[in-house]
């Protein structure tokens, strides 16, 4: 379902030395992984003998007993569909691979062994095993059939899944196998382990099992040893990890007694187009691989993921203090290079009171502060016009004076009546002319003031009017650095809500946050905002959601609608969330002209649409079928 699949690790009860018994408990669990719908579930390391069987895997017993308890498990999953990937000691040309055995529908669909064998302090696995990282196009008479054999075997379904199978010493070595298996495609990766519990060992266990996800660009599903493990030298915690693309989506509850399994629907499709959208990942060497393909995998009824309705905005655990003050840093030393190579003193903000300006005005603040410049040399410019009220013209001037800027006034009322007059446009007309004529007064007002004073003047138009061209051309549209082209509206709210901890301004704060957001263009009625911006393009946190997913990793409208169907479900109905994304994908391509030609501005997140840098797009494409697709 739109690129979703779903993945599990599970920890088996296990008795070391106990095939028949260790099979039961997979088999069970392999029967609830494909009820639940999950696509693959990967165990743990030598998973029907147990890891520390030792020794006792260079038996006849064991190894016959291993193997037969392995075929009464194909023999009751003929038709399961989950794939299975389970840890088996293969006997082959007289020699022991620790290996992991791909299965579904009762077939192998092909082994491989592992790479890396430790053999230090607690583990001895060369006593019992050979390493398989030279077996390349291979094959392996197994349970009455030939089966693909070796390192070089990646699986996929012909869709959006392909995946590559790793043990467990192999994700620490230096360079770990799943390195090249991701450089040729896979964007699942699994590891079979036994990874014994020391003290602080499970949380670098877990940022090795994440960072691994982050440098392939993919999903990596772990599965360790559990506590039916020997305890005779030391002690298995049973962790079972599933990271993507460098965030842990679920880990489970280590020293359960239990057998048990955790899931994640994880976005294998999405993970496809930002390696070609995201990084260099086209310049990885890819190495020959054979490509197995799998049969037909459960399909998910209903994604079981909680989607996140603000993608811009960091995560509630995050430390707020630290990443406001890196934007702010990054906005403020972006614009101490330009007026630092400029020779420029003196900066020009059009204060209005509303989100965009403030946030413009306090990185500003913070840049003179840095600097030990003049605050004073913050020029803060308020332009009322026809529909300026006092609450927001009050909130403006009020943050300039606490702030210590220099604050002027420039009524624009008769300005703007003076070009109606110019260009034959009625007073009482109130179309677009007549919004624009006063969004061009204001920029012109801010450019000649900055001549005359030797300024530079500070563009305060957000990410998310930038998508939508939400501004006038040559009006607030330019600037001479645009301090938040790179941040959209959601992520200012956030960063703005910070300030609140300044007492000097936290009243001020409040207001402008809970102040609608609005143009100011049109005739206000008893000093109350007429013009909601929101009311008119739609809400702003629906408009970032759909920037987020169609610029991150290109994906459908039917996706993203679907996506935020789920991540708005009590806020929005599903036919509001349509109507709002054909109204962001016809105004993201029609607009495009202008930001073919914006002004600088500091990146700040992975998103912006600067043309010189992040989005190229020609000025006159058209949107029909991504409309179409949508429907």
């Amino acid at each position: 379902m739109f690129g979703y699949y779903r993945v599990a690790s599970a920890v088996n009860k296990t008795i070391v030395g106990n095939p028949k018994k260790n099979a039961k408990e997979v088999l069970e669990l392999i029967k609830v992984a494909n009820a639940k719908e999950v696509s693959i579930i990967v165990f743990p390391e030598l998973t029907l003998t147990g890891y520390t069987a030792s020794d006792l895997l260079m038996h006849q017993t064991l190894i016959t007993s291993q193997n037969e308890a392995f075929l009464n498990i194909l023999e009751n999953t003929k038709n399961i569909n989950t794939i299975a990937v389970i840890g088996l000691a293969v006997f082959e040309t007289d020699r022991l691979y620790n290996c992991a055995v791909i299965i579904q529908n009762a077939k192998v669909l092909g082994v491989v062994p592992k790479s890396y064998l430790p053999n230090k302090k607690e583990f001895y696995e060369k006593r019992q095993f050979i390493s398989g990282c030279d077996i390349t196009k291979a094959t392996l008479d197994i349970f009455g059939g030939e089966v693909p054999f070796g390192i070089d075997l990646l699986f996929t379904d012909k869709s959006n899944m392909t995946f590559g199978v790793e043990i467990c010493e192999d994700l620490w070595a230096i360079t770990p196998p799943s390195n090249h298996m991701a450089s040729n495609g896979a964007n699942l990766l699994l590891n079979l382990s036994a990874s014994n519990e020391l003290i602080g060992k499970h949380e670098y266990r877990e940022e090795l099992v994440r960072t691994q996800s982050a440098r392939c660009m993919a999903v990596y599903a772990y599965a360790s040893a559990g506590v039916g493990e020997s305890t005779t030298d030391t002690v298995f915690g049973g962790h079972a990890i599933i990271s993507e693309y460098g965030h842990t989506v679920v880990q489970n509850e280590r020293f359960r007694l239990d057998s048990h399994l955790v899931t994640a629907d994880v976005d294998l499709e999405r993970l496809k187009w930002l390696r070609l959208n995201e990084s260099s990942y086209g310049d990885t060497r890819q190495k020959r691989t054979r490509v197995v393909t799998v049969g037909d995998l459960p399909l998910l009824s209903k994604i079981e993921r909680t989607i996140d309705p603000n993608p811009f905005v960091p995560s509630k655990y995050a430390d707020k203090k630290q990443i406001c003050d890196e934007i702010v840093h990054i906005q403020a030393h972006g614009l101490i290079k330009r007026m630092s190579h400029t020779h420029i003193k003196k900066t020009l903000i059009g204060i209005s009171g509303g989100l965009d300006s403030t946030l413009a005005l306090l990185s500003t603040h913070k840049a003179f502060e840095i600097m030990g410049w003049d605050i004073k040399n913050i020029i803060a410019v308020t332009m009322p016009g026809f529909g300026t009220t006092k609450r927001t013209k009050s909130n403006a001037m009020q943050l300039c004076e606490a702030l210590g800027v220099t604050l002027k006034t420039v009524d624009i009322t008769n300005i703007s009546l003076g070009e109606f007059e110019a260009i034959e446009h009625d007073k009482d007309e109130l179309s677009v002319t007549y919004e624009n004529v006063q969004a061009r007064a204001r920029t012109s007002i801010l450019m000649n003031m900055a001549n005359k004073v030797g300024g530079l003047v500070i563009g305060t138009g957000d990410l998310s009017e930038i998508a939508l061209g939400w501004s006038t051309y040559n009006g607030d549209h330019m600037s001479m650095y645009s301090l938040n082209s790179s941040i959209p509206k959601t992520l200012i709210r956030y960063v703005i809500e910070y300030y609140k901890s300044n007492n000097k301004i936290s009243d001020i704060i409040d207001d402008i946050l809970a102040t609608p957001i609005s143009p100011e263009l049109l005739p206000h009625k008893d000093n109350n905002i007429v013009q909601e911006t929101e009311n008119i393009v739609g809400p702003y946190e629906l408009h970032d959601f759909f920037l987020y997913h169609f610029i991150k990793y290109g994906a459908k409208p039917s996706k993203i609608l679907h996506l935020a169907t789920m991540a708005f479900d009590t806020k929005y109905e599903k036919e509001i969330i349509s109507k709002w994304l054909k109204v962001f994908l016809k105004r993201f391509f029609t607009q495009q002209f202008k930001r073919s030609c914006m002004p600088d501005g500091p990146k700040v997140g992975t998103i912006s649409l600067s043309p010189r840098a992040d989005w190229k797009m020609a000025s006159d494409v058209d949107f029909e079928i991504w409309l179409d697709e949508l429907q």
